[in-house]
């Protein structure tokens, strides 16, 4: 599935870290951030989440909430936002499907080794449910400065 800025950003249900699951159809009314990233505790994706922790307000402000989806099981989940007092919710996509209908799930490589795993990106998603910017392959440093200045300018 390719995604198209303007269009219908795919639907989710997912089991979210609050014990409910949650689709993107609930926030219907809000902006979201949908971010990837590919693993609770890792160094760079620890650094995103507390960019996201540390924004979270201003996000609000602007009519924002953030989800963090992986491929990781809601336990794993629940000690990464305890570890690191997370305000925003977790999704687990245990069977990286909605990686796949947003095209995150992809071959990487890392020592030499060749594996499927999820490439760290974040969707602008509008009030209507229609995708307003994506990034891929993210960059950690600045780029949760970069999703919440492209809302406040456009959204």
């Amino acid at each position: 599935m390719s995604l198209v800025i303007g269009e219908k950003a795919p639907e989710f249900e997912l089991p979210a870290s609050n014990g409910q699951t949650v689709k993107l159809s609930d926030f219907k009314g809000k902006n979201v951030v949908l971010y990837f990233y590919p693993k609770d505790m890792t160094p760079g994706c620890t650094t995103e989440a507390c960019d996201f922790r540390d924004h979270h307000e201003s996000f609000e402000g602007l009519n924002a909430v953030v989800l963090g989806v992986s491929s990781d099981p809601i336990n794993r989940h629940e000690k990464f936002i305890e570890k690191h007092g997370l305000p925003f919710l977790l999704l687990a996509d245990e069977d990286h499907k909605t990686a796949e209908d947003y095209g995150v799930w992809t071959l990487k490589k890392n020592f030499g080794k060749e594996y499927m795993g999820i490439e760290r990106s974040t969707f602008i998603i509008d009030k209507d449910g229609n995708l307003a910017k994506e990034w891929r392959k993210v960059k950690v440093k600045g780029h949760v400065v970069e999703a919440f200045e492209f809302i406040k300018e456009n959204l």
